[in-house]
């Protein structure tokens, strides 16, 4: 199934990858929101084709354009325990603050919310934290 929305033609190009962050005030009138906001709240997307259709948007400096979308997986850093290919678990950032860290974007990676389901496709690798702490890579769906 072809998942259609509209992005910012400013961000319109095949291959970019975004976070849906959700339905805006601003967009309560507009005639095309239902396109917009049929999206996952704090799920990937990359654009795998572009469309020839425009629209006015009062958010997106020079409109927005159609495109078909799909849904990408987010990587992130679980405990090892949780790491079970196939699993659904409920996600929660590994939080140490050590923002210097090189697995920090895997422990609090853009588009995962604490308390949001997420289904386990793969285990990628177990990954080295400074504080000890036994952790693994996945791609979450």
């Amino acid at each position: 199934m072809v998942l259609v929305t509209v992005v910012g033609e400013l961000q319109c190009k095949r291959g970019f990858e975004f976070v849906f962050g959700g339905p805006l005030a601003e967009c309560r009138d507009c005639k095309v929101k239902n396109v917009c906001f049929h999206l996952d709240e704090n799920r990937w997307y990359r654009i795998t084709d572009i469309r020839n259709v425009r629209h006015e948007c009062k958010v997106h400096e020079g409109g927005v354009r159609v495109v078909e979308v799909e849904r990408i997986p987010s990587r992130a850093a679980i405990p090892s325990r949780a790491a079970l290919q196939g699993s659904t678990v409920t996600y929660e950032a590994v939080d140490c603050g050590q923002v210097g860290c090189p697995n920090y974007r895997m422990c609090r990676p853009p588009g995962t919310v604490d308390g949001t389901r997420f289904k386990i496709i793969s285990i990628d690798n177990d990954l080295k934290c400074p504080l000890g702490k036994s952790l693994k890579a996945v791609s979450l769906e």
